[in-house]
């Protein structure tokens, strides 16, 4: 089949909370831009579903905070955790200086549908389901474009500028052939879920016992849970058998006794292989990479669903008006990449230390360990509590909205 080909100012690779956003953002203030998503819709399971207040107040700023709480969530007003039978309150978001002094957990699909009509708005915004990213066009000693699969055959799509936003395993960036430099990570994730009662308890928790480790996710008519295994077990915890790892996560949250056997198959429960990396540059002429793309982050602290955001926001910040006047730089690119570098590299160091002091030596231990002094002195001293939650709520440099809003047509 013939290869058909058109042209935007800024095609995006990947319809994830990075993509969106920074679509949504140039549209808004007139850019032309095309969003590619490879898939049929949104609707995957066991991805994270975290909206935190750094995101929430940006959804205030562009005056859709209203709107965007009327999609059904559960709010999160502070984080809890369980070592051996100790209960520790972690952070507190009730002192945020933020509009949303809580965490929102929201179906990611129902967040990037409400970005998605947000942005069909706008006379520029053009997003492409089904259209998967699978190589750049280069002319001239840049990026010039994307060859895309689609249903209909491969097609071309010429761009001023190229933004991977195609995740961890991002084509973009193997394409463009942008070094990557990755952390050595001791643990992977077991997702699944299993149905919530209206007697438990309504708590988001995190529990630390002998070798193992679980975090539950309260999304009101079920427990989302992430089960925390070392590097490479999967093989190991499926040689035990579905019985014993059943009997494991009732060790950790006896509760779910009389309702773990809906955890049927191993189809039923899905392995996140934790990584930690980042791209030493973004950019190439032509060529930009963000979020996940640009560096993948662990699910400690759930945040990177928001960096991403957080960066999606600073790239239209900087790069709107230069897209506009046909003249977005090198120069541009790498502002970018400065302006985000400092808030991606504190939090992989956070994460980083998690892991290794902390995860490593609980999936390691044969006696529940002691609850650490920095989570004994968030207990002494409850106001202690705000640091960790600003950390993350917020995050490091937490970024505004300051494109123009150009007018809307639809």
């Amino acid at each position: 089949m013939a290869v058909t080909s058109f042209r935007t100012t800024c095609c995006i690779a990947g319809g994830g909370p990075a993509g969106m956003m920074l679509g949504f953002l140039l549209a808004r203030a007139g850019v032309a831009v095309t969003v590619l998503e490879k898939h049929a819709d949104f609707l995957r399971d066991f991805r994270g579903d975290t909206i935190h207040p750094s995101t929430l107040e940006l959804m205030h700023e562009l005056g859709l905070l209203d709107e965007f709480l009327k999609v059904k969530h559960d709010k999160v007003d502070h984080l809890s955790g369980q070592i051996g039978n100790e209960v520790v309150t972690i952070a507190d978001f009730s002192h945020l200086p933020t509009q949303c002094k809580f965490v929102a957990l929201m179906p990611q699909w129902d967040f990037l549908n409400f970005l998605a009509a947000q942005g069909k708005r706008y006379p520029t915004f053009d997003l492409r389901m089904k259209h998967e990213a699978i190589g750049l066009i280069e002319g001239d000693g840049r990026v010039a474009g994307l060859r895309v699969k689609t249903p209909d055959g491969d097609i071309e799509i010429g761009a001023d500028l190229v933004v991977g936003c195609d995740g961890r395993h991002s084509e973009v960036r193997v394409s463009a052939g942008l070094a990557v430099d990755a952390r050595g990570v001791p643990i992977d994730v077991l997702w699944f879920r299993v149905s919530r009662r209206k007697d438990d308890t309504a708590e988001t928790f995190g529990h630390m016992e002998a070798g193992r480790m679980m975090v539950m996710l309260n999304r009101d008519d079920y427990w989302q849970c992430a089960y925390v295994i070392p590097k490479g077990g999967i093989g190991g915890v499926k040689d035990k058998g579905l019985d014993a790892f059943r009997d494991a996560v009732v060790a950790m949250s006896p509760f779910l006794r009389d309702r773990v056997e809906e955890l049927k198959s191993w189809d039923d429960i899905k392995l996140l292989t934790v990584a930690i990396d980042r791209l030493r540059q973004w950019h190439r002429p032509g060529l930009l990479c963000i979020g996940d793309a640009a560096h993948a982050m662990s699910p400690v602290g759930g945040v990177g669903i928001n960096l991403a955001i957080q960066d999606a926001v600073a790239a239209a910040n900087i790069l709107a008006g230069p897209l506009k006047a046909g003249r977005a730089t090198d120069a541009d690119l790498a502002a970018v990449q400065r302006r985000r570098t400092l808030p991606m590299k504190v939090i992989q160091w956070i994460q980083v230390q998690i892991q290794e002091h902390v995860l490593s030596a609980v999936l390691e231990s044969t006696k529940t360990p002691p609850v650490p002094w920095p989570v004994k002195m968030l207990n002494w001293f409850p106001v202690l509590r705000r640091f960790p939650a600003r950390l993350v709520g917020m995050g490091i440099r937490p970024e505004h909205v300051r494109t123009p809003d150009a007018t809307r047509v639809r």
